[in-house]
Formats: structure tokens, C-alpha cells, sequence
């Protein structure tokens, strides 16, 4: 297989009304009964049972502090500057041109919405970001956020966040990006127009996203470099690629693995990839529902995965994958894949070459339901004589687990800590939680690596410290920097001298 990407997809749209937030449902011509049964099951799908691993619901609790309106003509930035630990921020319909940062624990952000009207920020196609957190304990829900052209929601370094009941179009690189957080819920999103990822969990634990739309970007969701994350009940479809699940190699965090994909409807991810030229996203075939790559202990469990033209599962290590270096500390392969019963029809009708090239080397015209290229082991796959597959001969035709369910969710029983420096320089930590997202050590990301920032800032941390705080666009093979500017001068300056420390 040769370097282009992967892709992933889901089928419906779900959106349920009530006690003020909406989840668009849409229903496919040409569905099964089957697949009509499958959606209602999701669709009224409830968190039943013990895992011992605490439970989505936990994480949304009622605000103990004031209540603090903002109006249409008012700054919702202003309010946040007021708010203590505890307070909300309730913001009216209306339209808010703004970028609102929350650097302060235990704040929700809620809008609310009247007769369909919506609390909306429009970044006018001007403004880089609508939200940035840094605090824990952050929750945002009921907001219309569209026309930004960095992120929607973009999380650094925030520990036990809400994110839900957004409904999200046009925002540029991301949607939802939590980065470096850990016990999150992601749910009840509507997201579309995303030149990356709509939804992307990126160096990330114990994360739970369920419930959302997302159609129409580049990858639908992905879960990058992340660890113990469920992510179910989804509705995925006309991306580019749908479900994503990836170590991309030389950022900090090496590793994903305990993920469990399961519930979702991944159907016809057939978009035209629109993804920034040289991006590792930018490589991934249209008509790809779920791509596996190098991650380890991966669950793929009773979705709907149907009308993906090139394939409906991916399994690669990095040798296969688009526009990937190779980072010695990263271990290339796919281990311990789980794919258990799922529904697959009509997947791999117009394949791309490099697949044609392995059907006709396995004397098959059928297109694939799986396929898996490079190494790893482990792996398994239940009723594999059933559907069409392609490079699996050597994994196993039935798994230890036959079932995920009794897993209700991966969050914590207890609220994360902050992230501690006790270790580590403050630095590292904003490092981790900010730059890490679009700069990889020497592979291009959505930034150029950081060893090229390296060279260019060669001793001159101040330079990356004014630099970031009002960035100018030099280079037009990438998309625009969002400031950075809500960070205060030392801790500009402590990230950037970490920068020129970093060694990958």
C-alpha cells in the first residue's frame, strides 16, 4: 500500500430536543431493517450496568457558584474574567464576534437557546479560535460556533472537561480538541466543515465520546496518541475518513491503547479530502470508515460500517501509512486488534490502486470489509469467513473477549488531579498541552516540526515568546498560527525556552 491515508465514516445523524440543546437525527434512503433496529437501539442507548470505572454522568454536575448572563451586544469575555471557580457564564442568543479564553478552574460556559435561536460566535472567517481552556473542570455546552479559522473548542492542559450540545461548522483545523487532558466527555456535538479532524482527542486519557454527528470534514473522530477511550453511539458519515484511531510518531505521548469503538454508524465517508497538502490528515483515501494505525488493544464492536468505498476497516503501522517519519521511540505496529460482530455491506466498490493491487494479488474481486497492511500481532477477527477481507490470515478467527459491554465507560470513579510539575518544568507542561497539538519533534503536522523552529530561534526564546503571542503567517504551505496570546510573558517565555530544549 503506498502513502496515502486512511479514512472513516458513520451513517446517520442523531440529534434529540430538549431542556435546551438539540442533536440533529437524519434517517439514510435504502437502510435495512436491521440497520433501522441498530439505529433506534442507539439512539435510545443508555449507560446501564457496572464497570467499575466510574460513569459518563458523573462528570456533569450542577454549578454551585452565580449565574452570570451575557446578552447579545455584551462580552462574553468579560463575564469570564469576572467568573470565580464554581459560576456560570450563561450566555443569550445572539451573535458574539469573539474569542473567549478560560484560564480558571470549575467554569461552564452554557448558552442558551430560545425558539431555535441560538447564543452564536462567528469568527467571521478572521479569528483563529472561539474557545480555549486551560483550567479544570471546564464545561461547555449550547453554543453555535462557526466561520473560525483555527479551532471551536480547543482544550490545553484541562483536566475533567464537559464538551456538548455544541453544534459546530466551518472552524477551520479542529472542532473539539481536547489536548493533554485527562477524563473528558465529548457528547451530543454536531460538527461539519473541518479541513482535520471534527472531533480529535489528542494525548489524552480516559476519554468518552458518544452521541455526535459529524459529516462532511476530513476524519470524523479521532483518537491520536491517547489512552482508555470509548468511543460509541456516534453518527459518522460523508467524511473523508471516519473513525480514526493513531500513534502519530515523535510527540510526546508514544502510545494508544485501550480503545474501544463500538455502537456507531460509519457509513458512506466518501468526501473529497480537503485536508492542508503535506498534513498527515491530507493522506487519507476517501472512503475509509475506521483506520487503525499502530495503535494497540483496539475493540471494534457492533457499528454499522457500510458504503465506504475504499474499505470499511484499516489496519496499518506506520511503513503503510501517508506522509509518516519514523520515530524510533514509537513502536510502528498495530497489536491485540479486536474486530467482534459488526455489521459490514458495501464497502470497497472503487478502492484505491494500491488496495486493487492486494485484491488481485489474493485473486479476490470482491472490495474489502478489513484490510490490514505491515506488521503487528495479536490480532483477531469474529466471522472472518463471512465478510471480505484482505492481509489477516494470520490473526486469530476468534477472540479471548467476545464482548466489550461490560465496559460502561473508561472515565475515572474520581476527578483527575491538575497536571503536576513536581517532575516536570512548567514549560514541558504547556508544551504538552499547546504547541504539541500542531508541531511534532521532526514530522510535519499542522505546524512545521520543531526542530525547523529550533534552527530558526536557534538561542532567541523571546523571539518564539513575542512570536506566539502575535503570530503573522510566513509560510503559505501552512495554515495560520492561532495566538497565544491569552498566555501571560513568563509563560511564553518558559514554553519557548522549553521548545529549544526539546530533543523529540
Amino acid at each position: 500500500m503506498s502513502k496515502k491515508g486512511l479514512v472513516l465514516g458513520l451513517i446517520a445523524v442523531i440529534v434529540a430536543a430538549g431542556a435546551g440543546y438539540t442533536v440533529a437525527r437524519k434517517q439514510l434512503a435504502g437502510a435495512t431493517g436491521a440497520e433501522m433496529a441498530s439505529a433506534q437501539s442507539l439512539l435510545t442507548a443508555s449507560r446501564t450496568g457496572a464497570s467499575g470505572k466510574g460513569d459518563a454522568n458523573a462528570l456533569i454536575t450542577a454549578s454551585t457558584g452565580k449565574i452570570m448572563v451575557v446578552k447579545a451586544g455584551e462580552s462574553i469575555q468579560a463575564a469570564v474574567a469576572q467568573a470565580k471557580p464554581g459560576d456560570t457564564v450563561q450566555v443569550m442568543p445572539g451573535t458574539y464576534n469573539e474569542t473567549v479564553y478560560i484560564d480558571k478552574d470549575n467554569i461552564t460556559l452554557m448558552g442558551v437557546i430560545q425558539e431555535g435561536q441560538w447564543p452564536v460566535l462567528d469568527g467571521m472567517g478572521k479569528l483563529n479560535d472561539a474557545v480555549l481552556y486551560s483550567g479544570n473542570g471546564i464545561r461547555v455546552e449550547n453554543l453555535k460556533i462557526v466561520k473560525f479559522k483555527g479551532n471551536a473548542i480547543m482544550g490545553q492542559a484541562g483536566n475533567n472537561f464537559v464538551i456538548r450540545h455544541n453544534w459546530i461548522e466551518d472552524t477551520g483545523v479542529y472542532g473539539i480538541f481536547p489536548q493533554f487532558g485527562q477524563n473528558g466527555l465529548i457528547q451530543y456535538n454536531v460538527l461539519s466543515g473541518i479541513e482535520d479532524a471534527a472531533i480529535y482527542v489528542g494525548m489524552s486519557d480516559n476519554i468518552q465520546v458518544d452521541h455526535n454527528e459529524v459529516h462532511g470534514n476530513v476524519a470524523g473522530i479521532e483518537i491520536e496518541n491517547s489512552r482508555h477511550a470509548v468511543v460509541e453511539n456516534n453518527m459518522v458519515y460523508d467524511n473523508a475518513g471516519g473513525i480514526l484511531t493513531f500513534v502519530t510518531p515523535w510527540l510526546p505521548i508514544k502510545t494508544t491503547f485501550d480503545v474501544i469503538i463500538r455502537n456507531n454508524f460509519v457509513v458512506g465517508n466518501n468526501h473529497k479530502n480537503f485536508g492542508a497538502v503535506g498534513s498527515i490528515v491530507s493522506g487519507v483515501p476517501s472512503g475509509t470508515g475506521i483506520i487503525v494505525m499502530a495503535a494497540k488493544d483496539v475493540v471494534i464492536e457492533n457499528n454499522v460500517i457500510r458504503d465506504n468505498k475504499n474499505a470499511g476497516i484499516i489496519v496499518a503501522d506506520h511503513k503503510s501509512f501517508a506522509n509518516i517519519t519514523i520515530d524510533p521511540d514509537s513502536d510502528p505496529y498495530p497489536d491485540r486488534v479486536s474486530v467482534l460482530a459488526n455489521l459490514f455491506s458495501n464497502n470497497g466498490y472503487e478502492p484505491i490502486s494500491d488496495v486493487k493491487a492486494l485484491m488481485a494479488a489474493s485473486l479476490t474481486s470482491h472490495g474489502p470489509d478489513i484490510v490490514a497492511v505491515g506488521g503487528g500481532k495479536g490480532s483477531c477477527m469474529i466471522d472472518r469467513a463471512a465478510h471480505s477481507t484482505l492481509g489477516i490470515s494470520s490473526w486469530a478467527t476468534t477472540c479471548a473477549k467476545t464482548t466489550s459491554a461490560d465496559i460502561v465507560t473508561l472515565l475515572l470513579d474520581k476527578p483527575a488531579v491538575s497536571r503536576s510539575t513536581a517532575t516536570t518544568t512548567k514549560g514541558q507542561v504547556l508544551y504538552n498541552g499547546i504547541c504539541a497539538g500542531c508541531h511534532t519533534y521532526s514530522a510535519r503536522m499542522i505546524g512545521p516540526p520543531t526542530q525547523i523552529i529550533q534552527a530558526l530561534y536557534a538561542g532567541n526564546p523571546q523571539g518564539i515568546a513575542d512570536y506566539i503571542a502575535k503570530p503573522t503567517k510566513k509560510r503559505d504551505d501552512f495554515p495560520p498560527m492561532p495566538s497565544q496570546g491569552h498566555l501571560d510573558p513568563e509563560m511564553r517565555r518558559l514554553v519557548a525556552e522549553y521548545m529549544l530544549s526539546v530533543k523529540q
